[in-house]
C-alpha cells in the first residue's frame, strides 16, 4: 500500500537532466560564437563573417534539439 501512494506522488518533469545539460552546452556554444564575432580589426575576416555565424546557428540548433528531445520515463 505504501508503494502505491509513493507512485502517485512521483512527479514527472517535462525536461530530463540530459535536456538541461544539452541546453547549457548550446548556450555556451552561442556565447563562443558571439565572442568570435566581436573585435575591432578586419571586419570582413573569415572568422567574423563565416565561422562565427555557423557556430551561433549550430548552438541554436543544439538548443532546439535539447528542447524537442524526448525523455525516457521508464526509469
Amino acid at each position: 500500500m505504501i508503494n502505491q501512494s509513493q507512485n502517485k506522488n512521483k512527479v514527472n518533469f517535462v525536461f530530463d537532466k540530459s535536456n538541461y545539460q544539452i541546453l547549457i552546452i548550446s548556450i555556451l556554444i552561442v556565447i563562443v560564437g558571439f565572442a568570435l564575432m566581436s573585435g575591432d580589426t578586419d571586419i570582413y575576416s573569415f572568422r567574423k563573417i563565416i565561422l562565427a555565424p555557423i557556430v551561433v546557428i549550430g548552438g541554436f540548433g543544439l538548443g532546439f534539439y535539447a528542447i524537442l528531445k524526448k525523455n525516457s520515463f521508464n526509469k
